[in-house]
């Protein structure tokens, strides 16, 4: 069995920028997911060695950790890229590209269209698409980063309020059309997106991005026994992957018990932790490859990885995150089809999307959602470890019922409570105390609060608590800046 506690030597700091004291080119910001969830609804934290183990909320490494500079800029203080808070309006993809250089927000004349790696880093999945703009949390921290959602009054849905990336696709997607690489805040996702020209539908958003032009950037080599060690991010990785498809389950297993290069402290990969490693350069259309460095063996250059992430899209969290490391197909009615629906790339080798975490793919003939993405559920898997990430055992005490991401009562949903698990309402909640109603929810105890006075998010807090001392790391919320344990009770939440 996988031991319960991965020793860290040279523990990530809070902003993230070393590991070992080796300053990293690329650090890896952790997803911000809490909640635990098996393959149909939240539910406790598993233990090491039952089924489930080893998901997102279970490791966590560098927390997210901004500073709002008060001229229109967002600082990443782990990253050590510099955003434009605003979100502006929707432009064409050429015209957010010439943009950057007439942009002088905070002064500065050194902006550019951020990489599809560097879009990415910003990604919350604590996010929650659900039916309407009041009952949605975006995919990204709207306490320092303006965000739109799609004009439902204008015939848009929700999630139309994609975000460009400067990253073209090697290949075409829809019918041979030019694409770029985008990510939606709305409802947490990577996919191309033809480059039209301007106008219409073919309108996104382009958030400029200056400072550390190293990000994004791997630096692989050859670790030991079948292993490969990113230098940038000093995450290491299992270098083939087994040839074997598994279900979400059966993936996090296979890891939590891989011995490999003389290690046992594998886990799957974390959603940001797995695109670390696309190679956008690369694509079965444009190389005859995977979209991946080929230090790496790859079984099928066609091939889907599990994450490890949970994506929360709709009323109950079935689906997990995977990286398409070849072409993300589905069935499409392009115009060179004459409107008849079409087995072709849709969204691009690279694209981030999420299937059912269990199930029979032969269900999904035609694919789902409006561009009929493929749907296979067992995907590959390749394990990694490293990256200065540690493992949380479960808490025996009661699981709490605050939402750090959106304090506000969600409203219920027939059938399903009020959201995932019908325990929590939301993303990112410890759950509830089992049988809890919605209107029953309560927010951190006031300690938590005056823990964390006058300190800043990443700072390090303790609070007394009737089981005892409690250390951990504050974290912002619209509440106010409170103390989340660091010991990782339920997935690192507000006590």
């Amino acid at each position: 069995m996988k031991k319960t506690l991965l020793l860290i030597i040279g523990f990530v700091v809070a902003t993230g920028l070393a590991v070992a004291g080796v300053n990293l080119k690329y650090p890896i910001v952790d997803t911000g997911q809490n909640g635990c969830f098996d393959s149909r609804s939240q539910r406790d934290c598993p233990e090491p060695g039952k089924p489930f183990n080893g998901q997102d909320s279970q490791y966590k490494g560098n927390q997210p950790h901004y500073k709002d500079n008060g001229d229109g800029t967002i600082t990443d203080l782990v990253t050590g890229l510099m955003w434009v808070k605003e979100r502006g309006n929707p432009v064409g993809w050429q015209q957010g590209m010439n943009g950057a250089s007439e942009c002088r927000v905070g002064g500065y004349d050194d902006w550019r269209a951020p990489t599809i790696k560097e879009l990415y880093s910003l990604i919350d999945f604590n996010g929650w698409v659900q039916g309407d703009e009041s009952s949605s949390t975006a995919y990204i921290d709207t306490r320092f980063f303006d965000f739109k959602w799609g004009d439902t009054n204008k015939g848009q849905r929700l999630i139309d309020c994609q975000d460009w990336s400067a990253t073209v696709y090697t290949g075409t997607t829809m019918g041979d059309f030019k694409t770029a690489f985008g990510v939606n805040f709305a409802d947490g996702r990577i996919k191309g997106y033809p480059v039209y020209g301007q106008g219409g539908r073919s309108n996104r958003y382009m958030r400029y991005v200056r400072g550390n032009p190293d990000y994004g950037k791997n630096d692989f080599a050859l670790g030991a026994e079948d292993t490969v060690v990113d230098k940038a991010t000093s995450l290491i990785w299992q270098q083939a992957d087994d040839g074997t498809t598994r279900n979400w389950e059966e993936a996090l297993a296979y890891c939590e018990e891989l011995t490999l290069g003389g290690r046992s402290d594998w886990r799957l990969p974390s959603a940001k932790e797995l695109q670390s490693i696309v190679d956008y350069t690369r694509s079965p259309t444009a190389t005859d490859s995977a979209a991946i460095d080929p230090i790496f063996d790859v079984t099928d250059i066609e091939s889907y990885y599990w994450t490890s992430t949970t994506h929360l899209d709709g009323p109950r969290p079935r689906h997990a995150a995977y990286v398409a490391f070849g072409r993300a197909m589905g069935y499409f009615a392009s115009p060179r089809s004459g409107g008849a629906r079409e087995f072709m790339d849709v969204h691009g080798a690279g694209a981030q999307r999420s299937d059912p975490k269990a199930g029979n793919s032969a269900r999904y003939p035609q694919g789902h959602g409006p561009q009929g993405d493929d749907i296979r559920i067992d995907n590959s898997v390749r394990c990694v470890t490293g990256g200065g990430v540690a493992y949380y055992e479960p808490s025996n005490d009661p699981i709490p019922s605050w939402n750090r991401g959106n304090q506000e009562q969600r409203p219920g949903r027939a059938g399903h409570g009020g959201g995932p698990g019908m325990q929590s309402g939301g993303p990112g909640m410890g759950g509830g105390t089992p049988g809890m109603s919605m209107g029953q929810r309560q927010g951190p105890p006031q300690e938590a609060y005056a823990a964390c006075n006058e300190k800043e998010q990443g700072d390090e807090c303790m609070v007394e608590t009737p089981h005892g001392t409690v250390k951990g790391i504050c974290r912002d919320t619209s509440d106010g800046t409170v103390c989340v344990p660091k010991d990782g009770r339920r997935g690192g939440k507000p006590m």
